[in-house]
């Protein structure tokens, strides 16, 4: 059958004077996550589970901080980077599913426009991509608003 699961994690500290970015979309904040690229946790964990359900290693293999070139890139670039490593490997993805955690802000309003990027970037249906959203309750890193953290899940198809 071919098929192979991934999971990918990201964790970014927030910090005042940074845009925020999530999923592709630039949100509204006092705060913004910190980070070498524009420190977009989902579309990193993306990034993640797709590599390693490839076993490809994950984005830190590819895409060091240590590579200035990389300085403040738009994650969206990353994501279709590790889409075309993914494909030169012989997959497609069947679906993704995500969670982001975090305190603040609410970000209800933002996840079909989330959806929507990321399913034309990767060439899926927005039904394919699942983005969902909780807080910690107000405890420890996420819940004092110091952090946020996304968790994502893909399905890869070999198909070559």
């Amino acid at each position: 059958m071919g098929l192979r699961i991934g999971f990918g994690i990201d964790f970014h500290q927030l910090v005042t004077d940074r845009e925020f970015w999530l999923g592709g979309v630039k949100i509204a904040h006092h705060k913004g996550a910190l980070g070498h690229s524009d420190a977009d946790v989902l579309l990193h964990a993306i990034c993640d589970a797709m590599l390693g359900a490839a076993c490809l290693g994950d984005i830190g293999i590819h895409f060091p901080d240590t590579d200035n070139s990389l300085k403040d890139i738009d994650s969206k670039i990353l994501l279709h980077k590790c889409f075309e490593l993914i494909k030169n490997a012989g997959y497609s993805i069947v679906n993704i599913d995500s969670s982001l955690c975090l305190q603040a802000p609410k970000i209800k309003d933002y996840i079909p426009q989330m959806q929507q990027v990321i399913a034309n970037i990767l060439f899926l249906q927005i039904s394919d991509v699942s983005v969902k959203a909780t807080t910690t309750e107000k405890m420890g890193f996420v819940g004092r608003e110091e952090g946020l953290v996304a968790y994502a899940t893909i399905l890869l198809q070999k198909i070559n």
